[in-house]
């Protein structure tokens, strides 16, 4: 089986899955993609219990695995810092990418003017769709803080 590495390091969570997805796509694109083994190192993360930007990807992993197989380091060689992924099927790009940064941001209650703002470059009727999504998705709640209609991934 055909290996191939991308190393995430030094970049935030939002670049990362970007990265990723990009280079997952064009894996499996490319001839004997399926069968392709992808090791991505991400670290461990200085915290001794796994760093955020392995434990994001993992668990986006885990939303995914109908379209892949992922298999953690520790139980391949023993390695917490980085994970094996088995492509199927491509993963989803552009407003599923979107909806997943929303999601992350709202790991705290965000408004949507603060939304909005983060996510500015997209334009708003893109980060109202990408809310839209999540809420669908049961990934986002919307409460109210005081006055203000606050969002928080859920």
């Amino acid at each position: 089986m055909a290996s191939r590495e991308i190393d995430l390091h030094g970049r935030t969570w939002a670049e990362a899955v970007e990265v990723f997805i990009d280079f997952y796509n064009n894996a499996l694109r490319s001839p004997g993609g399926s069968g392709v083994r992808l090791t991505v190192v991400h670290g461990y993360g200085s915290s001794g219990v796994g760093g955020v930007l392995r434990t994001r990807f993992r668990a986006f992993l885990q939303r995914h695995e109908g379209r892949l197989e992922f298999t953690p380091g520790e139980r391949v060689d023993g390695n917490p810092g980085q994970t094996i992924v088995t492509p199927r099927k491509p993963l989803p790009v552009t407003e599923e990418l979107l909806a997943e940064q929303v999601w992350e941001y709202c790991e705290r209650p965000k408004t949507m003017t603060k939304i909005t703002g983060k996510f500015r470059r997209h334009g708003q009727p893109r980060v109202a769709e990408a809310v839209r999504l999540l809420e669908g998705q049961r990934r986002l709640r919307a409460a109210l803080k005081g006055k203000a209609r606050v969002y928080q991934a859920v």
